[in-house]
This record gives structure tokens, C-alpha cells and sequence, in this order.
């Protein structure tokens, strides 16, 4: 294993995102932070660093255990970092959130008929 790796190297190894360019737009983007403080792509990430991932509306607090610059398995990618257990907790907790507000919005159980459709677009204009 090597000493130190780029992160947008190992975010992409650690399956946090799908291509290495995506992970390079999150940290140019402000959205990973490294022990506090906003940092470049090419920045080397060392074992022991904490980082602060905020992806699609959730927010991730790792701490990095193992470096890796190849994608492997998703079991192998977890266990390059190990979650925060309050992570944890404010993912589910959102994740439950966005499971009642779906349930809670009306979905038709089919397709608007032709009279149907020109009630809404009546009602819009």
C-alpha cells in the first residue's frame, strides 16, 4: 500500500463516487473537506485524516483507514474508511424522512385520460 494517495483517487476507489472526474468536481466543489478545511484534488491524503463527504443530500464523516488507488469490491472499498456512528445515525434518520414525505404525496394509480388531462391543463391556465 502506498504512504499517501490523491483523494480524488481514493474517494473514487472507495466507491463514494462512480468516476474519478465526479470525485474531482465534489472536492473542487467544497463538498469534501479534510479535517475541517477545504482542500484541492491533487491534495495526498494520508491514514488517520477525516473527511467530511457531502453527497446528494447526505452527508458522510469518515475516518480513513486503509489507502487504495485501485477500485475494487465494495467490500474492499469499505473497508478502506470506517463511518462515524452519529453518520450513521443522521443518514438513516434523513433517509426516514424521505421515506414519509413520499408516502405522504398523492400518486395517481394510472395515467390522466384525454378529459382528465384537459382538466389540469384548465386548471394550470
Amino acid at each position: 500500500m502506498a504512504e499517501s494517495v490523491r483523494i480524488d483517487k481514493w474517494l473514487w476507489a472507495a466507491r463514494f463516487f462512480k468516476t474519478r472526474s465526479l470525485a474531482a468536481q465534489a472536492v473542487d466543489g467544497g463538498k469534501v473537506q479534510l479535517n475541517g478545511a477545504r482542500i484541492k484534488r491533487a491534495r495526498a491524503l494520508k491514514a488517520g485524516d477525516r473527511l467530511q463527504i457531502h453527497k446528494g443530500g447526505y452527508e458522510f464523516l469518515i475516518q480513513v483507514l486503509l489507502l487504495s488507488e485501485r477500485r475494487g469490491t465494495a467490500k474492499v472499498a469499505q473497508s478502506l474508511y470506517q463511518e462515524s456512528a452519529q453518520s450513521i445515525d443522521r443518514r438513516a434518520a434523513l433517509n426516514e424522512q424521505h421515506k414519509l414525505a413520499a408516502a405522504t404525496t398523492p400518486h395517481p394509480h394510472r395515467k390522466p385520460d384525454k378529459k382528465a388531462r384537459r382538466q389540469l391543463r384548465g386548471m394550470k391556465w
